[in-house]
């Protein structure tokens, strides 16, 4: 019986690297047995120089805050709580019963996100004491969610 859970992605912009954006593809198949799992990519500053990053955040931020509803938010953040994948798999399996049925996970773009949404957030989650760009975390994000969804259900996770 799959996970009565609905998990969304949010980034800004489409991820421009075509191995990684397979590898997104790829995880997020094998997600679906588990629950209804999807990614949704908002607009990029597109025009803005790097220069200006307060505007970069600023575009950013209202392409994503268009999407967040109803549903527990987790936003990742260098400076967020750090969990091991069995950590993740158990509040995530906790937060399946007891009340999160939507959980909204936002990745920033290459600035990270704004003060805003950082600050609406349910959750703030760091993948890594590591940097990561922004494309690669994406696809860290869904690997660990998919590990963790093989960890609730009691599967050895495939190699």
């Amino acid at each position: 019986m799959p996970f009565l859970m609905e998990l969304i992605f949010l980034w800004p912009g489409k991820t421009k690297n075509q191995h990684l954006r397979a590898l997104q593809e790829e995880f997020l198949s094998r997600l679906q047995p588990f629950c209804r799992a999807r990614i949704v990519e908002t607009a990029e500053a597109r025009g803005v120089k790097e220069s200006q990053p307060g505007r970069i955040l600023e575009t950013e931020a209202r392409g994503l805050e268009k999407h967040l509803k109803d549903g527990y938010i987790i936003c990742l953040s260098d400076k967020g709580k750090m969990m091991t994948s069995e950590e993740l798999a158990r509040w995530l399996e906790k937060q399946a019963m007891v009340s999160a049925r939507k959980i909204m996970f936002l990745v920033g773009g290459f600035l990270g996100l704004a003060p805003e949404l950082l600050e609406r957030a349910d959750l703030e989650l760091s993948l890594s004491r590591l940097t990561f760009s922004h494309e690669l975390a994406r696809v860290v994000l869904l690997e660990q969610v998919y590990r963790a969804m093989n960890l609730i259900k009691g599967y050895s996770y495939p190699k």
